[in-house]
């Protein structure tokens, strides 16, 4: 708990740090100033704006997943199948490093997921079609993946790195409001209709470009969490889950969800949108010499 509250700190003072940096190099901080804008209020008004929903979003995620999936924690395992599910999370739980997590099942089509924000505290679900369709040794290599995702800390990494790019959007995109509402709409004193609607319009765009940041990092995560399945169980068990996952119709998570499951990812140039790459490529990665 220490060792993230301090990351939070750090992430915080090195964002405030480079936004400085950037606005003295671009000479923005003197038009600022000479417009009579307070930067140093904004670039506070944008961590605290652009980190309070991601850091809120973590804290609340356990629970908004139990609601938004319907998934069933399961208190005292009914029956063997539930008996073995929750002994094998154990173990693997174990060998990660990580506290127990909650274990979870919900109707659907095959995925899972992980979600948390401490790692002694976190929720693994896995769906009905999951276990349905999969062998043991499959189920255990996706729960291996899930709870390295856990060990990985990629929950709160997630949030840091989607607070840092909202912290972005809603400082430049009212950094773009003001200079379009003095250059083009000519407001002389405070801000008119223009700096509302260029700030909405550059959110939008900044908002769609630094999606593609979180995206491509939720990707490399997934890499990480496949690598971390490998070095507990072998990398052959999650490269036949993959196999297995890849030939089968993957359920689909609820979008706050999405970027937390196992299952595969868009195609085309939806892919750069795309919280995981494709099955074909993490089956190469666990492949590849020494990925174990």
């Amino acid at each position: 708990m220490i060792k993230r509250v301090f990351l939070f700190l750090v992430t915080n003072l090195a964002v405030l740090l480079l936004l400085s940096v950037v606005l003295r190099v671009l000479g923005v901080d003197r038009f600022l100033t000479a417009n009579g804008i307070d930067y140093g209020q904004l670039l506070v008004f944008s961590v605290i704006v652009g980190f309070a929903g991601s850091i809120f979003s973590l804290l609340i995620s356990k629970q908004m997943a139990k609601w938004s999936t319907g998934a069933r924690v399961i208190d005292e395992p009914q029956g063997a199948h539930e008996r073995w599910l929750v002994d094998t999370i154990r173990m693997l739980a174990q060998k990660a490093g990580v506290g127990m997590p909650e274990v979870a099942v919900y109707e659907g089509a095959p995925n899972a997921f992980a979600t948390g924000a401490f790692r002694d505290s976190s929720l693994v679900a896995v769906s009905s079609g999951l276990l349905n369709s999969m062998n043991r040794e499959e189920i255990e290599a996706v729960l291996g993946h899930e709870l390295s995702h856990v060990a990985n800390g990629d929950m709160v990494t997630l949030t840091l790195i989607q607070g840092v790019v909202n912290t972005f959007v809603v400082f430049f995109s009212r950094i773009a409001g003001y200079v379009v509402d003095k250059a083009v709409f000519r407001t002389e004193r405070g801000v008119g209709p223009g700096y509302f609607v260029t700030v909405i319009a550059f959110q939008i765009v900044f908002g769609v470009l630094a999606s593609l940041i979180v995206a491509w990092f939720s990707r490399r995560r997934e890499f990480r969490a496949d690598a971390g399945s490998a070095r507990l169980l072998g990398p052959q068990p999650m490269i036949h889950a993959l196999q297995r996952l890849g030939a089968l119709e993957h359920g689909e998570l609820p979008q706050s969800m999405s970027a937390f499951g196992i299952a595969p990812s868009s195609s085309g140039w939806m892919a750069l949108f795309a919280s995981h790459p494709p099955i074909e490529d993490r089956i190469r990665a666990l492949q590849a010499p020494g990925a174990a």
